[in-house]
């Protein structure tokens, strides 16, 4: 896990080139603190390196790697690059290291840019083709390491944070307005090429991209098939296949020359993760970490009880807790919004901030975690309306009430909670992605805009399957995920650790989608084939568990309203974007005690405060 960092820009000189790539690679230390290394690999043409080392720590393996023509910055790690390598191998290949990055560059010589496809792994990379004169980037299939660009007047400038683009010559300090009022609004803004600063863009995540002769092309390479469906006709089969796919999974990310931990709440998630590891490595102290917070109301923020059920079953695994003070949030609050480079949508990031904060303190660089599962293995409450829906959209009355009815019993619903969920599935069943997302903007918050309709926020495109299938796709590549992979990203990579998400294997993922939908639903439990498959790995408590819980914080109320303030002093007349009488309504019933627009406030507070610190007030 690293920061790359390059340009390509003959309107600058030499020696202003290393100065700038060197700028750069400063902003982004923090992401490899282990070696630097920066060359002019071309007239013109500069790549930059700071290096986290994981698999093979030799100086060997530090970049960029150069091997004849070509030349490789790469953050990320491919994890089956010892069977890629094996191959090569085979057909003649010598390498010089140990490492997945000689392994991409070696593929990329035998496969050209298709060598992307053979790759199960994360990346963000950028190699340099003297020969064609041409760079060629990549990134991985669900964006989950970044790469941002600023592409003008036949230059291009790349790297792994905004804020190290914030050192080029092009780039002019102006904010986006529609990325702004979609992240406040919805949450959600990272799926696209589009960010919160009119000049960065991002390289969108399964794309690769050509830069040559001052133009830039990308292209998609990978997405999710539908017509390739399951063929195991058991449930039974199904529910073992997903088990092989995900333990192999596992037993890919934890190939590592570095000790490996984890993040364990007492969820399904990272619980089966670390049952895994649990289980079938009985030799591995697996040290994991987990955040909860003390005071009234602690049981709602506190999973230790679940966690110990998982740790009392598999004593290899060593759990490690913290209990943030009002003091730390005070004094870590700016740091961690420096390293998010955007508004942050909720509170509960800055824990996953505390928890990578704690395995730096014990020594870990590589940390197992468990996003990805919910959003295409139907594990949000949302899911329930669009299952519903797709029955209800075939007026298959006996399935809708089959299945309302198992999630009312599952989650001990009352009588006013069905008649909501009755309503939003009515609501999903004639109402495609895009439409329930306008939908939300319109309802969910009042919405803060006067100049832009919610309409143009979202880009939710109808590809063709049932509603349930939309969702599950969205959220996984549109929505929820690409969000919580930036916070993940910036969150590990301010403490220098790489966080690997297993169970965003893309062969996992695309088998996922190849199943039926009961097998993500069934008889009222979210993703079942997941808890089935965990059925001699989990404690029986986390395998049935149904609320749903992450790293959750009391941050939108009690910080707000505590240690935190502060960040609620806003002059509504310094949000331009904003109607400021919308604004001060919102803001004033806050303060005069009104939760219900809490999660608002939030990401008003966190906006006011990042347009302060990029200042544009």
């Amino acid at each position: 896990m690293c920061g790359i960092a390059g340009h390509i820009d003959f309107a600058q000189s030499a020696e202003q080139g290393q100065i700038v790539l060197a700028e750069m690679l400063q902003s982004i230390e923090h992401r490899g603190p282990d070696a630097r290394g920066q060359f002019e690999v071309s007239p013109s043409v500069f790549l930059g390196h700071n290096r986290l080392s994981i698999i093979d720590l030799s100086d060997d393996s530090n970049q960029p790697m150069i091997r004849g023509d070509l030349a490789l910055v790469f953050n990320g790690e491919i994890y089956n690059y010892l069977e890629i390598r094996e191959e090569l191998i085979g057909q003649g290949v010598q390498f010089k290291t140990e490492s997945d990055t000689e392994v991409i560059i070696e593929s990329y010589k035998k496969w050209g840019r298709d060598c992307v496809n053979r790759f199960v792994g994360m990346w963000a990379f950028a190699i340099w083709d003297d020969a064609k004169r041409e760079l060629f980037c990549s990134r991985d299939r669900f964006g989950i390491k970044p790469f941002y660009y600023i592409h003008k007047d036949g230059a291009f400038y790349f790297a792994s944070e905004m804020k190290a683009l914030k050192k080029s010559r092009l780039f002019q300090n102006r904010y986006n307005e529609r990325v702004v009022l979609k992240a406040l609004h919805l949450g959600p803004f990272g799926a696209d090429s589009e960010t919160h600063f009119e000049d960065i863009k991002s390289l969108v995540s399964a794309h690769n991209a050509i830069f040559k002769d001052g133009q830039l092309t990308t292209s998609r390479y990978w997405d999710i098939d539908f017509s390739n469906q399951c063929t195991l006709k058991s449930q039974a089969d199904r529910i073992e296949k997903f088990k092989e796919l995900f333990i192999d999974s596992i037993n890919l990310h934890m190939r590592s020359d570095v000790e490996v931990g984890g993040c364990l709440s007492g969820g399904l998630d990272s619980g089966a993760i670390a049952s895994v590891v649990g289980q079938k490595y009985p030799d591995v102290n697996f040290r994991t970490f987990n955040i909860f917070y003390e005071g009234s109301g602690a049981s709602d923020v506190d999973e230790r009880p679940w966690v110990n059920q998982i740790t009392d079953k598999y004593p290899t695994l060593k759990p490690h807790f913290l209990s943030p003070t009002d003091e730390d949030l005070i004094n870590a609050f700016d740091r961690f919004a420096y390293h998010q480079d955007v508004p942050v949508s909720g509170s509960s990031p800055l824990s996953g901030y505390f928890v990578m904060r704690l395995a730096a303190e014990h020594g870990i660089k590589v940390l197992l975690n468990g996003q990805g599962s919910d959003e295409y293995l139907a594990g949000y409450m949302h899911a329930f309306y669009r299952l519903i829906g797709n029955s209800l959209s075939r007026f298959n009355i006996p399935e809708s009430i089959s299945r309302m009815a198992h999630h009312s019993k599952d989650q001990g619903l009352g009588a006013k909670d069905k008649v909501a969920l009755l309503a939003r599935s009515l609501y999903s069943s004639i109402t495609d992605e895009q439409g329930m997302a306008v939908g939300q903007l319109k309802r969910k918050f009042a919405y803060l805009s006067s100049s832009i309709a919610p309409d143009s926020l979202v880009n939710y495109p109808s590809l063709g399957q049932s509603r349930f299938t939309e969702y599950l796709y969205h959220a996984t590549f549109s929505s929820t995920l690409p969000t919580l992979l930036h916070y993940e990203d910036r969150n590990s990579m301010a403490f220098s650790i790489e966080s690997r998400v297993p169970f965003l294997d893309h062969r996992l993922v695309e088998y996922a989608f190849s199943l039926p939908d009961q097998d993500k639903i069934y008889q009222g439990k979210t993703k079942y084939v997941l808890r089935e498959s965990m059925r001699d790995f989990l404690p029986s408590a986390i395998k049935n568990r149904k609320d749903k819980k992450g790293f959750v914080t009391p941050g939108e109320v009690k910080w707000l309203r505590g240690p935190l303030k502060h960040l609620t002093e806003i002059n509504p007349d310094g949000l331009p974007m904003l109607d400021p009488n919308k604004t001060s309504k919102v803001l004033n019933a806050y303060n005069a005690g009104d939760n219900s627009n809490a999660k608002l406030v939030w990401r008003l507070a966190t906006l006011n405060h990042w347009m302060k610190n990029n200042g544009f007030i």
